[in-house]
């Protein structure tokens, strides 16, 4: 079992580049980003603006551009898992661009190791931990300038389930298999965020969004994201086995 040292911050807290860091937007920039790669999609790029993105897009006609609240021109989906899983995107390019989750992913682009991840791929993101975290991670909680507690929330549980143990404000206490997902959940579901996306305070949203924000694991990829020349692109990665994770 790893020990493993974590901090959590806001995006204003990021004062040097970490030399890992699991970026984590809940709702909804990386729930949507997972099942975009489950409709297909080979890759996404992520964009610093809104301008930026229908750059992108003018250059590559192809590439699908999403961005957070309501439909715009020049872009061809939002922000939403429960809307992105109704699209066919195999083989394609996503551009998305959203108001904390791509920014938080651009914030620590220097990293060795970017994680982008929600409850959705929790899981496979903490066996990624378990292999290559072992120098300590940095959680980035994207909402509300690290205050989310969604986001917060689901770092949290990442953070138990890739560690063995830990004491102290770096630390995070014993928890491994046994992490129960229920508590964070429930936090999650409390969340201001949850609240405006069912309340219809944010635009751009399906009645299903917080409830697919809330499904644990529902994919078995991880997703990493790196420098491709001057774009920051995610893309799936696969996980070692439990078998594999044990073992080290």
């Amino acid at each position: 079992m790893v020990r493993m040292n974590a901090r959590f911050v806001g995006i204003p807290g990021l004062l040097e580049p970490p030399t890992v860091a699991v970026v984590v937007d809940v709702m909804r920039a990386f729930t949507v980003a997972a099942w975009a790669f489950a409709q297909g999609a080979e890759k996404i790029v992520l964009a610093e603006s809104l301008d930026d993105a229908l750059a992108l897009k003018d250059g590559h006609p192809d590439w699908v551009a999403l961005k957070d609240g309501p439909s715009a021109p020049g872009f061809d989906a939002v922000n939403s898992p429960g809307l992105m899983r109704s699209m066919d995107l195999g083989g394609r390019t996503v551009i998305q661009k959203t108001t904390a989750g791509t920014v938080g992913a651009l914030a620590v682009k220097d990293a060795s190791l970017v994680l982008c991840a929600a409850f959705v791929v929790a899981e496979a993101t903490a066996r990624v931990l378990r292999t290559r975290g072992r120098d300590g991670v940095t959680f980035v909680v994207t909402g509300e300038d690290g205050r989310a507690d969604e986001d917060l929330a689901c770092a949290q549980y990442i953070a138990r389930r890739a560690s063995g143990g830990g004491d102290g404000a770096a630390g995070v206490e014993a928890a491994g298999a046994g992490t129960d997902a229920a508590d964070f959940l429930r936090r999650a579901a409390g969340s201001r965020a949850a609240a405006e996306l069912a309340e219809g305070v944010r635009q751009g949203v399906h009645p299903d969004d917080v409830a697919l924000c809330l499904e644990l694991d529902r994919f078995p990829f991880a997703m990493v994201a790196t420098l491709e020349g001057p774009l920051m692109v995610l893309r799936p990665c696969d996980v070692p086995s439990p078998t594999e994770d044990a073992s080290l």
